[in-house]
């Protein structure tokens, strides 16, 4: 945005947030608010964690929030993560880089593009016992290819890796699943020994700038975490956003249905393209492989220069090369010049071979798309 020298910013399909949310009511309620918000200390993270809970149905103990999940991240490593960590990839990167960074093993379990990146609960566990992970971490919705494993076969992983140190199931991108209606497990990291649930709340809320997420686990693990944490370590953004969530929650939930919407209408537009293959997905976003003989990079920057969209290229992302794209779920309107572009740059300019007009909705089963 600084670069484009006050022309009009571009489309971002690159950051995974919420296009819906907050509102212009928001926004304008943030407005008047905005000398007192950047004028005073914020409240300590136990009064906003009080709040969060309460609107959420948690118990505050079971509970630690932090300056976006990354400082989670970080803290959990530097706590509770001994000596190894198995995760599954593609995914996350600061779940392979943290633990890297502070000289942890970190074994990488492969996710197969022939399984569509599917999890096998039964093999990583396999994996787990074969390795010695003392720590075991898998993201729900995955990031970078939105897949999803059922309630179901989350509870039977933690019931199999009961004895182990710690498992992390990161549900960052939880609250875009609607394959099932209670597809998370944060109730049940609160009452087991060795369970933590991470979610983020920048991203379900479109607000990436505030940098806010929590964590829920059995009280000595959340206090452990918590104890740790900078005294004021949430700022007075993150208080107003999450005071004002009752407030607004049926606008937050609108929002949720409207990007559901959108996605399978924009995994069917993608899906018409020859050649491009697209992954199911229960993200805000979704995976796509280009057709052979393309790479990300070039297209990328066509997007970029050509169009005004700005896309995620999966080069430097372990267990996927610059051949993939990752794209963020937008409206209609945004969809269309990404399409357009992207098919200017595959297929030579030929407009009209490509259904971009064929942005009809036809009905797409969600546990697909």
């Amino acid at each position: 945005m600084r670069g484009s020298a006050g022309e009009r910013a571009p489309v971002d399909f690159c950051i995974p947030c919420n296009p819906y949310f907050p509102t212009p009511e928001i926004f304008e309620h943030l407005g008047r608010n905005l000398e007192t918000i950047l004028k005073f200390y914020p409240s300590d993270a136990n009064t906003i964690a009080e709040e969060l809970c309460s609107a959420l149905g948690l118990h505050p103990k079971t509970v630690a929030m932090g300056n976006g999940s990354t400082e989670l991240i970080t803290w959990i490593d530097h706590l509770l993560v001994r000596e190894s960590l198995a995760v599954p990839i593609p995914t996350f990167g600061r779940w392979t880089d943290q633990p890297l960074e502070t000289g942890k093993r970190v074994d990488m379990y492969p996710l197969l593009e022939s399984r569509n990146f599917a999890l096998d609960v039964s093999d990583y566990v396999s994996f787990v016992r074969t390795r010695g992970s003392r720590v075991a971490v898998i993201c729900n919705p995955n990031n970078p290819d939105g897949g999803y494993l059922p309630k179901h076969e989350v509870l039977r992983l933690l019931d199999e890796l009961i004895d182990l140190d710690l498992v992390i199931v990161d549900e960052s991108f939880g609250e875009f699943v609607d394959a099932e209606p209670y597809p998370g497990v944060a109730a049940e990291a609160a009452v087991r020994p060795n369970v933590i649930v991470l979610r983020s709340l920048g991203k379900n809320f479109g607000l990436h700038g505030i940098r806010f997420g929590y964590m829920v686990a059995n009280p000595a693990l959340a206090g452990r975490v918590r104890d740790a944490l900078p005294k004021w370590n949430l700022n007075s953004f993150a208080e107003v956003v999450v005071f004002m969530m009752r407030q607004f929650w049926p606008e937050y939930q609108d929002g949720l249905k409207r990007l559901g919407n959108d996605r399978r209408a924009m995994f069917q537009q993608l899906s018409t393209m020859p050649g491009l293959s697209v992954f199911a997905s229960q993200g805000n976003f979704l995976l796509v492989k280009l057709p052979p003989g393309h790479d990300g990079v070039p297209l990328r920057d066509h997007l970029l220069t050509e169009h005004g969209v700005y896309v995620r290229e999966c080069g430097n992302k372990l267990g996927t090369t610059s051949q993939f794209l990752r794209l963020v779920v937008r409206p209609q309107e945004d969809v269309r010049r990404l399409l357009i572009g992207m098919t200017q740059f595959l297929y030579s300019g030929s407009l009209h071979e490509i259904p971009v007009i064929g942005l009809h909705h036809r009905h797409v089963n969600p546990l697909s798309a």
